[in-house]
């Protein structure tokens, strides 16, 4: 060989085979309470005729270096390759490296058509007979190999490799170490320069994959949602259609041509009106009739926007749009249901975003209000009580009792992030608010009423939360968070 193999191409060639952080398959350590241990050194196992088959047993990913003592490129090779075994165990990895001496073993240097020194062959989930030799080598630095290593692990749907051919390099047009994504869609490739002085920046290089892995417009339907959530892109554009109508067809281009200039900005994202995604309008406060339409939403702070008129969506009224919101131009606008024409006519008032200040900063109320959400679980079951309480005062001309669905109307000042949240609404100036946080039961809700929006001393002011509220998080039928 002309050069000795470093680490980066024995790590890099680990990572992108995935079989980091994977349990054993079928062939992995057996159940027996004994079993013989193949020796190692310096954290590299070693092999021979004997443990070889002891090893494919008990590791699925084993890359064996086949050495000679008298080798100069051998010798060469071991500080490195006991570095990459370290890396290796510090990454928890279930991938192994071993070493099997040549000249001592000829029965599997014969076996293995090892005819040089050293030699690497990669065996997959103990497969003896179809081992994949390796052949490449690198002179990145550690640090690299460790970050380009770490992604591997992730990116599950990626495969990693490392190639130092000048061939290669010629035939892509590159002149330094470069990560290049091969793609089936879209421009085709992405490439990311290594920094010589700096080298492979983790973070930097995460956020590349994600964003370039991801099509500049991508479709929303459950397979593709992960991602969308996933893509560290805090700005998402929504253009709702109905893809069964051709008109709506025929916007995409305009939509996909603006795209290109926000990558890295803002995610470009499609949700067919025709299929099932009644939640996503629901929580952009649309009906299916009313698409195409354009929405954008900072996933940070969970504000959306809307263009001012509704006109036809061309890439230069898309590109307009973005612009005017990440330049701060428009207003986010909050979702509110119409007010019911009955809102006031039972011992329960409805509210909603609409009414929601005329009522609660009424200064000659005093208005009780319990934030819920319609697949709430403690919510359901705290509405009798509710119900009971306002039936209870409904002859108490200062006091309202009301509820507000906080799903389907959102308040700026009162974002509301657990359900069922009671807040108290005194009379008077000032527009002050009290939390609930007491028992919720019908006698403890009247002491708290009774009392002017306090529970009396001798009662327990707080009781655990944790019973009561039910979080977004934890809800499995329409998660305020998603789209």
């Amino acid at each position: 060989m002309d050069n000795p193999l470093l680490s980066v191409s024995l790590l890099l060639l680990l990572g992108a085979l995935g079989l980091r952080g994977q349990s054993p398959g079928p062939g992995g350590p057996s159940e027996e309470p004994w079993k013989e241990e193949v020796p190692e050194e310096d954290g590299i196992l070693v092999l021979s005729s004997h443990t070889l088959g002891l090893a494919l047993r008990d590791h699925p990913a084993l890359l064996v270096e086949f050495y000679a003592p008298w080798c100069a490129y051998c010798k060469a090779l071991a500080p490195e390759y006991i570095k990459a075994a370290a890396l290796l165990a510090a990454e928890s990895a279930t991938a192994r490296l071993a070493k099997v001496d040549g000249p001592s073993e000829p029965e599997l240097t014969e076996e293995f058509a090892v005819t040089e020194y050293p030699t690497l062959k990669f065996f997959r989930d103990g497969n003896r007979t179809h081992p994949e030799e390796y052949t490449g080598t690198g002179d990145l630095q550690d640090v690299d190999v460790a970050t380009f290593l770490a992604l591997a692990q992730d990116a599950l749907d990626m495969t990693f490799g490392l190639t130092d051919r000048p061939q290669l390099f010629q035939k892509f047009g590159l002149t330094k170490d470069t990560v290049v994504l091969f793609k089936k869609f879209d421009e085709g490739r992405a490439d990311f320069p290594v920094d010589k002085e700096l080298g492979l920046d983790q973070d930097d290089l995460s956020r590349f994959l994600l964003m370039h892995s991801m099509h500049l417009v991508t479709e929303y339907n459950s397979q593709t949602s992960p991602k969308i959530f996933a893509a560290r892109i805090l700005n998402h554009l929504l253009l709702f259609i109905n893809q069964t109508l051709a008109p709506h067809q025929e916007l995409l281009a305009g939509f996909r041509e603006a795209a290109p200039s926000f990558r890295g900005q803002v995610l470009f994202v499609v949700v067919d009106v025709g299929a099932d995604n009644s939640h996503v309008l629901r929580y952009f406060g649309l009906r299916a009739e009313e698409a195409p339409a354009l929405r954008f939403i900072n996933m940070e702070t969970t504000k959306k926007y809307m263009p001012a008129d509704r006109g036809q969506v061309t890439a230069a009224s898309v590109a307009a749009f973005c612009h005017s919101v990440l330049g701060g131009k428009v207003k986010p606008y909050l979702l509110s249901q119409e007010v019911p024409p009955d809102w006031d006519q039972r011992p329960v008032k409805t509210l909603v975003g609409k009414n929601f200040e005329q009522v609660a900063f009424d200064e000659t109320k005093n208005v009780f209000i319990k934030f819920y959400a319609p697949w709430c679980t403690h919510c359901k079951e705290m509405a009798p009580t509710w119900e009971a309480l306002a039936e209870k005062y409904r002859d108490h001309e200062d006091i309202i009792i009301a509820k507000l669905d906080a799903t389907a109307n959102e308040l700026e000042a009162f974002p509301v992030h657990g359900f069922p949240t009671l807040k108290y609404f005194p009379a008077g100036q000032g527009q002050k608010v009290i939390d609930y946080r007491g028992a919720r039961d019908l006698e403890t809700l009247s002491k708290f009423l009774d009392n002017g929006g306090k529970l009396p001393e001798e009662e327990p002011t707080e009781e655990p939360l944790a019973p009561f509220l039910e979080t977004v998080a934890n809800s499995t039928v329409e998660p305020k968070e998603e789209l």
